[in-house]
């Protein structure tokens, strides 16, 4: 932890934040962009439109072919729908948000591999970071006495290093450590260089996974001679109070505790009533940062979420008021409604005070 940071003004204004206040986090990215109703035409927009990458047009494969959709590849539309996902931003940063999270939690190539896009992973993840930097730095021009942060999102992949894929083969692994390594150091340099403030590993369901991830970032770090905060957010799946791939609330962050974390929450899977015992058992372990970022209640027989801003916010103004947060926001179901009513509810209330190190007090 002896490089210095990448961004020292940044890393100072973000510091100086966390000590004054409950910083908020934006909501969810698919909740809005279904909210637009995009077909297959706008997924592919003009780039692709003819069937292959204009840009790129050596990959002319099953991926750029109108026969195989693009629908529904979100981080896809930094580069074909940057004005949506701007847009997207420019609404959360104006509900009170003071961290925007880029397009990118699907930018690896192991999830893009689902498209056969894995040629366009930097370029997904420089631009992502890229298009939330100038809408962040447009929002802190309007207010400067709020500085808005960008957190290069790096999410779980779509597979995982700890569990087998088939039930009649235990052993089985679909995924390595080093091949998510891989994937994450790629990811990783590509928010670096479009301006991320922050990098998070997030919705983490396999710890093993995470470690790739933490891995790969720290050898970014140390090739580049510098380094930016870190934060760390797992998923308890259901009411076990268990990650996917097992480890109480508690294990999850003696697991992850050595990468030294700006923060370490939980979102996803749950919403704010039934995360709450598992955000308390984190703020009463964790010598970092605590943050959360629940769904918006659990999701109906259609696979819908129906909690109100003004249900989920009197959830989340109690987590505050008992002192177990510094950074809060909202995931699956989310809106810039939802956020605008949290931020509202922890707006004068106390951050969560960082416990003396365990090293000092003894």
């Amino acid at each position: 932890m002896s490089l210095p940071w990448l961004n020292p003004q940044r890393a100072k204004a973000l510091t100086d934040a966390l000590a004054r206040r409950i910083l908020i986090i934006d909501g969810a990215m698919g909740t809005m962009v279904q909210g637009y109703r995009l077909d297959e035409a706008a997924y592919r927009g003009e780039r692709f439109v003819e069937g292959f990458d204009r840009l790129h047009e050596p990959q002319r494969n099953a991926a750029t072919q109108p026969g195989h959709d693009l629908k529904g590849n979100n981080d896809l539309l930094t580069l074909t729908r940057p004005d949506v996902i701007g847009a997207i931003h420019d609404a959360y940063l104006q509900a009170g948000a003071d961290f925007i999270e880029t397009n990118t939690f699907n930018s690896t190539s192991i999830s893009q591999a689902d498209y056969h896009l894995e040629h366009l992973v930097r370029e997904l993840n420089v631009e992502g970071a890229r298009l939330a930097r100038a809408r962040c730095d447009a929002a802190e021009a309007a207010t400067p006495n709020q500085p808005r942060f960008v957190i290069g999102v790096l999410g779980p992949t779509s597979r995982t290093a700890s569990i087998s894929p088939n039930v009649n083969d235990p052993g089985y692994r679909n995924t390595s450590f080093d091949e998510l390594r891989l994937n994450y150091r790629e990811a990783a340099s590509g928010l670096i260089d479009g301006g991320a403030d922050v990098l998070m590993v997030e919705t983490i369901f396999d710890t093993l996974n995470a470690k790739a991830a933490l891995f790969a970032i720290e050898e970014e770090f140390d090739a580049r001679g510098a380094r930016l905060p870190v934060m760390i957010s797992g998923t308890i799946t259901d009411r076990s109070g268990r990650t996917l791939s097992g480890q109480t609330t508690e294990a999850f962050y003696i697991s992850v505790a050595h990468a030294q974390p700006l923060a370490v929450g939980l979102n996803c899977a749950l919403g704010a009533k039934e995360l709450r015992e598992y955000v308390d058992a984190m703020s009463r372990i964790a010598q970092c940062h605590v943050s959360a970022h629940p769904n918006a209640g659990l999701p109906n027989a259609f696979a819908e979420y129906d909690e109100t801003p003004e249900e989920m916010a009197a959830l989340i103004g109690e987590f505050a008021r008992s002192g177990l947060l510094n950074i809060v926001g909202g995931c699956c179901g989310t809106t810039p409604a939802h956020i605008a009513a949290i931020a509202a509810a922890v707006a004068n209330v106390a951050p969560r005070q960082l416990p003396t190190p365990i090293a000092a007090a003894a």
